[in-house]
């Protein structure tokens, strides 16, 4: 039986546009499949280096100034549909599930959200989780399979009383293999607040 709920955030709870930031990246220069740019990014979603050196490797290394390349970098974050807001405060108001978020994200984008949302809501969304696990500040990264074992054992949750939901294939894939349960969910065509209709539970 289920009785803990694992979520991602982007395109979770809030959109994201994946295809024009891959592009906005790319018309910078900046090529994710480049193992240079890769490690300098994994490392900042991690912790690892401040946004202020983040910025600075891109301003030295392909010269673009800091807030050209924030406002690209922030360009992924879309909007946060009332219905989900709704959706999890129900959830957490039943009370019948623990309840935890868990999102590769960083500094510039949480920023980004907390001034788009308004601090208010941001603190009110979450509230709504017993944890609020940011890869930035828990210094590991999904898909690694330390970030799942960190939330598991930290929380003394089990595996198999836990449902992971996330968009990304492989996130699922090592959630998985540790015996979680799990939710692909297919941004534009599945919804989270189909969690229950959809009967994932």
């Amino acid at each position: 039986m289920i009785k803990n709920i694992v979520f991602d955030f982007g395109d979770i709870f809030i959109n994201l546009d994946k295809k024009k930031f891959a592009l906005g990246l790319q018309e910078l220069g900046i090529s994710p499949e480049s193992e240079e740019f890769w490690t300098i990014i994994q490392q900042y979603e991690m912790g690892g280096i401040s946004t202020q050196k983040f910025c600075t490797y891109f301003e030295e290394k392909l010269a673009v100034p800091p807030d050209k390349f924030s406002a690209v970098w922030n360009a992924i974050l879309l909007d946060f549909p009332e219905t989900r807001l709704k959706f999890i405060q129900e959830l957490a108001a039943n009370k019948k599930y623990r309840l935890f978020l868990l999102s590769n994200t960083n500094d510039l984008h949480i920023s980004w959200i907390q001034n788009d949302w308004g601090m208010e809501l941001y603190t009110t969304f979450k509230n709504y989780f017993e944890q609020f696990y940011l890869s930035h500040e828990v210094h590991f990264r999904k898909p690694n399979k330390d970030i799942y074992n960190f939330v598991l054992e930290a929380n003394h949750l089990i595996a198999e009383e836990t449902l992971f939901i996330d968009d990304t294939k492989e996130n699922i894939i090592a959630a998985k293999s540790l015996g979680i349960h799990v939710w692909h969910l297919i941004p534009g065509n599945e919804d989270v607040v189909e969690l229950f209709t959809k009967n994932i539970l």
